[in-house]
């Protein structure tokens, strides 16, 4: 994305922020994972990926995770653990430049539910050593660092 300097008229480029929040326990074949299955967004519909969404203006990435899980499977009371800052970017598809914030947490109030099952078509936990295809490609990254343990604190993602 693109936009123009007000002061300079100059062309400059705009990243867009958003926060992902893996909700995880542990099960009986480890740790889990708690995924949505992505329909009627118009992006990645058929992938299972976590509770995400832009962080909006004069919000931060925290704010925002706790605002997108409440809004998304209806959870609160998050003890969010930040886990990666990821730039990425995606040529072939309609997107410029991202940063997306990722956490994880283990503990929170309320059960997950689908919320907006215009959005989401499923909700369901995975072992982090059995995760489901398709998961939406840089969440993937995310998550197949979270079962090795070698996710650095910042990532990039599609160059």
């Amino acid at each position: 994305m693109t936009v123009q300097d007000p002061a300079t008229g100059k062309t400059r480029f705009a990243v867009v922020p958003a926060s992902y929040v893996y909700l995880l326990r542990e099960g009986a074949a480890g740790t889990e994972v708690l995924l949505q299955l992505r329909q009627g967004t118009g992006y990645m519909d058929g992938h299972w990926a976590a509770a995400a969404g832009h962080v909006e203006r004069g919000e931060t990435a925290e704010q925002a995770a706790r605002r997108e899980v409440r809004e998304e499977v209806a959870v609160d009371d998050l003890a969010l653990t930040f886990v990666t800052a990821m730039q990425r970017t995606a040529h072939d598809l309609p997107i410029d430049e991202r940063v997306d914030f990722f956490f994880t947490a283990r503990s929170w109030s309320g059960e997950p539910r689908i919320v907006e099952p215009a959005k989401c078509a499923d909700l369901r936990w995975f072992a982090l050593e059995a995760l489901p295809d398709p998961v939406v490609p840089h969440e993937r990254f995310v998550l197949d660092g979270l079962r090795t343990g070698g996710l650095p604190a910042l990532t990039s993602f599609g160059f």
